[in-house]
């Protein structure tokens, strides 16, 4: 196995719309392992290929943070929702920062597996908010887009007095 560079803000690859799964393959095997180690690396719950430079739909998820306790989502599905909850989250591709944001409570997901077995199942809580995290990243939406103008600009301040790169805005 091996450890996947982290793509940070304001790399391109974040910001596309990631492509389909359609091989589960040798290779395809060996790179859900290594984005598991990578996520496992970086002390993360979740991580989204897009993340690692792959632009296609596959995220790992770990709710408990242990190994032998995550789950591969490929090519996923929100089939319905319910509920709403706010809580705080962070992205290993915007290091050092973090924000509220409102996500549902429940949902229902329909995925693919490591083997490419269709899984329809419900999901909630903690869980339900990690696959919606990695799910934006699948259709290029960034942590920074889910909040509203000001914290948006608070926190692309925050990332760069941390060593991050901000992106200028057309405005400034």
């Amino acid at each position: 196995m091996a450890i996947l560079k982290i793509h940070t803000y304001p790399d391109q690859v974040l910001t596309q719309k990631a492509g389909l799964v359609t091989t589960f393959d040798k290779k395809a095997q060996r790179f859900f392992d290594d984005m598991i180690e990578t996520m496992y690396t970086d002390d993360g719950v979740g991580l989204a290929a897009p993340q690692v430079g792959i632009s296609k739909q596959i995220l790992i998820a770990s709710p408990q943070n242990e190994p032998c306790t995550e789950i591969i989502i490929c090519n996923p599905v929100i089939e319905e929702s319910k509920g709403s909850q706010m809580g705080p989250e962070g992205c290993l591709s915007f290091p050092g920062v973090y924000a509220d944001v409102p996500r549902a409570q429940w949902i229902r997901l329909r995925y693919q597996d490591r083997n490419g077995k269709v899984i329809i199942e419900p999901i909630e809580d903690f869980f339900a908010r990690i696959v919606q995290h990695e799910m934006d990243h699948l259709n290029g939406i960034l942590l920074i887009d889910r909040v509203n103008l000001v914290t948006r600009e608070k926190l692309l301040q925050e990332y760069a007095e941390k060593g991050g790169v901000r992106k200028k805005s057309k405005k400034s």
